[in-house]
Order: C-alpha cells, then sequence, then structure tokens
C-alpha cells in the first residue's frame, strides 16, 4: 500500500451511479477524483449529498469500505440518489445521460464543510454541480473557505448543464484548470476569445482569470501542460480501453498528486497519464488497483 500521507485531498460535488446496460457502478467526476487520491495515499474526502434510500446507502458503504472519508456526504429526505445513464458502445469516449432532480443538486453549506476545507491541501470541483442554485452557492462557500488549498476546476462539460457565469466564477476561483481539446473550443466559444492555439487560449486564462495551470487532455495522443514559465507536451500510452468512464478524473488525481509531492512538471503530465491510462483498462470509473498502484508510484517517486 501507498505510504500515507497528512494532505486532504477533498471533491465537492455529484457522487452517482453510473448504469450501464446491464449493471452498475459508483460514480461523479469529484468522487472519482477523491477515491484516486485516497488510492494514492491521500486522505479522500467526497463532499456531496445522497438520498435517503438503498441506492445513497450503497454507494456510501462502498466509499467507506475503500477507505474514504463520507462524513461530509449529506442524506436528502426528499430527492433520490444521483444517476446517469451511459451508453458505452464506444468504450473509449462514452455517452452519458444526467437526470435531473437528485440529491446532489441540493447541497447545502455547513459549519462541518467550513472546518474541513480550512485543513484542505487541495480540493476539486467541476461545472456539472453547479446547475442548482443551492449546490453552487454551496460550493462557492466551500472554496472561500479553503484557505491555501491547491483549488482545482475540472471543467467536465456535460449536456447543456453549463454557463459563462458559472465557468468564470470558477476559473477566478482556481489556480489549476483541467480540460479536454473538446472543452477548450466550447470554453473558448463561450468566453469569446479568438485564441486558436493551446498557448494562447493559456495565456487568455491566466491574463482573464489568473489561472496559474492550464491542463489540456488529448485521450490517446496524451496531454498538454501549460504554465507561465514552462510547458511540458507529453505523448500519449496506447491501451487497451476497457471503460473510459472515470480515466480523466484518475488523471486529475495523478496531476494533485503529483502537485502535492512537489514533483517537477514534466513528471507530474507523465504520472497523471499513466494513472488515466491504468484505470481505462478496468471497468468501471472507480476500480481498485492495489499493486498497480504501488508499482506507479514506486516508479515516480525515485
Amino acid at each position: 500500500m501507498p505510504e500515507k500521507l497528512e494532505s486532504i485531498v477533498v471533491g465537492i460535488g455529484e457522487i452517482l451511479w453510473d448504469c450501464f446496460a446491464d449493471t452498475r457502478s459508483p460514480g461523479g467526476a469529484p468522487a472519482n477524483v477523491a477515491y484516486h487520491a485516497s488510492q494514492l495515499g491521500h486522505r479522500g474526502v467526497v463532499v456531496s449529498r445522497v438520498g435517503c434510500d438503498d441506492a445513497g446507502e450503497a454507494l456510501v458503504d462502498y466509499l467507506e469500505t475503500r477507505g474514504l472519508d463520507v462524513r461530509y456526504i449529506q442524506r436528502d429526505s426528499e430527492r433520490p440518489t444521483g444517476w446517469v445513464s451511459v451508453d458505452s458502445e464506444d468504450s473509449a469516449r462514452p455517452v452519458f445521460t444526467i437526470h435531473e432532480g437528485v440529491a446532489w443538486d441540493r447541497l447545502r453549506f455547513s459549519t462541518e464543510f467550513s472546518a474541513l476545507m480550512g485543513g484542505a491541501s487541495a480540493v476539486c470541483f467541476g461545472t456539472l454541480a453547479q446547475r442548482d442554485s443551492t449546490s453552487r452557492s454551496a460550493i462557492r462557500r466551500c472554496l472561500d473557505a479553503a484557505g491555501d488549498a491547491l483549488i482545482v476546476y475540472d471543467v467536465n462539460l456535460r449536456q447543456n448543464w453549463y454557463a459563462r457565469e458559472w465557468v468564470e466564477w470558477s476559473l477566478s476561483a482556481s489556480r489549476v484548470v483541467k480540460l479536454n481539446e473538446d472543452e477548450v473550443s466550447a470554453v473558448g466559444d463561450l468566453l469569446g476569445t479568438s485564441a486558436t492555439r493551446l498557448s494562447e487560449f493559456a495565456n487568455f486564462l491566466r491574463e482573464r482569470y489568473d489561472v496559474e495551470l492550464t491542463c489540456v487532455t488529448r485521450a490517446e495522443r496524451g496531454c498538454v501542460l501549460l504554465g507561465p514559465d514552462e510547458s511540458v507536451d507529453v505523448a500519449g500510452k496506447a491501451v487497451e480501453v476497457i471503460d473510459a468512464v472515470g480515466a480523466g478524473d484518475a488523471f486529475t488525481a495523478g496531476l494533485i498528486s503529483g502537485f502535492l509531492r512537489d514533483w517537477p512538471l514534466e513528471r507530474i503530465a507523465r504520472f497523471a497519464n499513466e494513472l488515466g491510462a491504468l484505470v481505462a483498462r478496468c471497468p468501471g470509473a472507480m476500480p481498485a488497483l492495489g499493486r498497480d498502484i504501488d508499482a506507479l508510484l514506486a516508479a515516480f517517486d525515485n
């Protein structure tokens, strides 16, 4: 097992069941990030909300048995636990249908959240959980309470659940922004920038929103990390994709873990790539990686 670290990595937002044709698996981007951070030795914490139903209890039990701190997952007596229908006919590019009126839309800020955020080393959040004003307010108050934590905005645009105001606030609140190539185009159009090259796009985010690092993932072609003084372009790793759901979230967890370990930018990029590829070779967004994690960390820690 990886050495247990003092650093707390918080994922704020949706927690849900990814429902496939004949099975379901736990998911939700922020929860996935916290889960993989926990596998990397950090204290992974999920801040979310589930229904008072069997689906919610099963989700919480799953995370707790895998070592996550679930004390900050609220219960909702009126709304059901969230779920997403996944069409995985193309295993490398699954299609999600996200259902409305669920518990995580009503995440509410609490004094317990404030204390947690004050001690966090890193906090990850996205766009989807901001679709309801209640959860949007809770996320913003959490980030306001996060002190000197590394704030990572994993854009994750889904369906039509985003707006310019949410994206602009999120960018301004973050030190690191992670998005894929398609999201670069969508965010660029949303914000009205004429930037066409990735370097221009990163400069735009840095100058307008004070983003320190822009990370662009390119699936099998790897990733590009663009900072003010250094940029790295790391090739992808060819793997047989079993299930791409959650691979991007594992990448984000690897990115966060690399920063908390104070690694150089190029090593962080390679490590995040490797972790994402490792998860893509497994079914489900939260596979137990066990010895594979040990071997990966051993290879990069030297």
